[in-house]
């Protein structure tokens, strides 16, 4: 006997693991999927690249010098847009950001998206943590310039400044990505993203407080951060057996275009 709604397995019907895991007509086990795999794949050059600054790699020492002479000889001679860079540099620090984070996690509480709220709060705790934490384990040094133009304490990596702007700017897109119908926001919301980490980590290299490995460390750890959250999310909410997924008439998923309701 056929049916008209989604396709459905027979009792005695298996399908393969890959399959249930890559079948767009379960979006839940396809994100979960692409989230961990996510994940995985950018804990590895992640990994690597904490390896070699663990080992004293001379290739590596080589490029990160010779990317800091460069940048800071840019900053020296430029002073209106080295203080641009410290201006940028603070408002986007660490601290700010969470604040933001703070502020948000308030708005989607009371828009009743608690469980959005909640990974926003455990994806900016998480990332927060290990930052530090990976700082005291690895122990490198910052670079030290004869004619400083920004001063900054602590170890050096990965860059708490790179790994923040890295964990805000998913934060940024997992929350108002899916309720941007318009193409011009989806590109505004992309743009602010791509702007906010990449001249974040610029201006820790360009102001000599850090090497160009450690804002590489510092993104590749917020990505895989904002990965594993999203996957733990979303494996939480199918075993906590949230209400299935309402398709409109148009093929949408109004859980995808309505952020508040990504995570219930």
């Amino acid at each position: 006997m056929s049916s008209s709604g989604p396709r459905t397995l027979s009792p005695g019907t298996r399908s393969s693991w890959p399959r249930r895991r890559l079948d767009p007509d379960h979006s839940l086990g396809l994100r979960l999927t692409l989230a961990a795999a996510g994940a995985f794949l950018v804990l590895v050059p992640f990994a690597l690249l904490a390896l070699f600054v663990l080992s004293s790699s001379s290739p590596l020492h080589r490029w990160d010098a010779t990317v800091t002479d460069r940048l800071h000889g840019w900053a020296l001679d430029r002073p209106g847009w080295t203080r641009f860079l410290n201006v940028w540099t603070d408002v986007f620090g660490p601290l700010p950001l969470r604040v933001a984070a703070l502020v948000l996690v308030v708005w989607l509480v009371r828009r009743q998206a608690r469980r959005l709220a909640l990974w926003v709060t455990v994806t900016m705790v998480v990332g927060g943590l290990l930052g530090p934490l990976l700082k005291l384990l690895v122990g490198r040094d910052r670079p030290d310039l004869l004619d400083p133009v920004a001063h900054a304490t602590g170890y050096a990596f990965p860059s708490g400044h790179a790994l923040n702007a890295a964990l805000a700017a998913g934060v940024l897109l997992v929350v108002f990505l899916p309720s941007a119908v318009a193409p011009a926001r989806r590109v505004a919301l992309w743009v602010a993203a791509l702007v906010l980490v990449g001249l974040t980590g610029f201006t820790r290299v360009a102001l000599g407080v850090h090497w160009t490995s450690d804002v590489m460390g510092g993104w590749l750890l917020g990505a895989a951060v904002v990965a594993a959250t999203t996957a733990a999310f979303t494996t939480w909410r199918h075993r906590v057996d949230l209400p299935p997924v309402r398709v409109t008439g148009d093929g949408g998923d109004p859980g995808e275009r309505d952020a508040p309701r990504r995570f219930g």
